[in-house]
């Protein structure tokens, strides 16, 4: 016991827990961890320390009551302590998606449907409140590509130009988001758990600490462009079809805006991976980045995304283009 957080004992005591044989959780966060309590009973409940100041589980809080109140499937809170780092909750077993899928190949269309699904029923709901994600947040995250990637490669680029391209092609996704939908931000099969049949939805959500209110295309780049796992380009095709047919339409302009998120989210991965390497010493993220460079290519190819492609024409060197921004090995 020797290991675990100053503070647990009180707190799973405090919240019924007291007794149960508590299991460490594998996580790659620097500070946050994960324990599974199990009863004498069988009964288990998962138990997240997020210890201030380097964490802070009050977002991760506020989003998950405001999803179980419109009916979608976070994990139900049974105790919490903010203030400490504290949060005890439902158990959603050990069936992440892509696990499953992993075992189970021929189980991937029905998945990925209900997981489009989930997303349908996010967007009947009035947006969440939540800030909104703006051109400032978009912009920030596009800047990671030239503040990581890019000098990284030994490239010294117009990051002026960058800016104003992304300006030109994120200002009609902007004025389609309004009213906007909550955007959980990180929706992809390493972040939904598979319930079972039996469950009342099937599709369990985390990692949705970071919600903003922004365009209903952004999750499901999350999730059918996954940075983690190959989605092939046909299922992706008709999963953007299912989600027309599930959302009521998805027009011309839904796809112009699907593939300048597209552009935008995995310019932002591309750089979040290269910082993981170079700042958090984690080079294991660097074999995902010719993944996420070749959705992004497609994504380029849109005519919507032309300033951006444009600027990566003059900015990047076509043999990185082509090794699909990979680091020499």
């Amino acid at each position: 016991m020797s290991e675990l957080p100053e503070g647990l004992a009180a707190f799973t005591s405090r919240a019924g827990w007291g007794e149960a044989q508590v299991a460490p959780l594998p996580g790659d966060a620097s500070f946050r961890r994960y324990f599974r309590l199990t009863q004498a009973s069988g009964e288990t409940a998962m138990l997240m320390h997020a210890p201030p100041p380097h964490e802070d589980p009050a977002p991760f809080l506020h989003v998950a009551h405001w999803l179980n109140a419109g009916g979608m499937r976070a994990p139900a809170i049974l105790a919490e302590d903010a203030g400490a780092g504290w949060v005890l909750t439902e158990d959603f077993g050990n069936d992440r998606m892509r696990d499953w899928l992993d075992v189970n190949p021929a189980d991937e269309r029905a998945a990925y449907e209900a997981a489009v699904d989930a997303l349908a029923a996010l967007h009947r709901l009035p947006p969440g409140p939540f800030s909104p994600y703006d051109m400032a947040v978009y912009q920030r995250e596009a800047a990671l590509l030239t503040e990581w990637w890019c000098p990284a490669q030994g490239l010294d680029v117009d990051a002026g130009s960058y800016t104003a391209a992304w300006d030109e092609v994120l200002a009609p996704v902007l004025s389609r988001q309004n009213p906007g939908v909550t955007v959980l931000r990180d929706y992809h099969a390493e972040n939904i758990m598979l319930l079972g049949s039996k469950a009342s939805a099937p599709q369990g959500l985390i990692d949705f600490q970071d919600a903003l209110v922004g365009h209903p295309a952004y999750d499901l780049v999350s999730l059918l462009q996954d940075a983690r796992r190959d989605v092939d380009v046909h299922l992706e095709t008709a999963m953007l079809l299912h989600y027309a047919q599930a959302a009521g339409g998805a027009d011309d302009d839904f796809l112009a805006d699907y593939a300048t998120l597209g552009a935008q989210r995995n310019a932002k991965i591309v750089g979040i991976f290269t910082r993981l390497n170079a700042r958090d010493g984690k080079p294991r993220y660097l074999a995902m980045i010719p993944r996420v460079w070749a959705a992004l290519e497609r994504d380029l190819a849109h005519p919507a995304l032309a300033p951006v492609a444009e600027w990566f024409d003059a900015n990047i060197p076509e043999e990185l283009r082509a090794a699909n921004g990979a680091f020499p090995a």
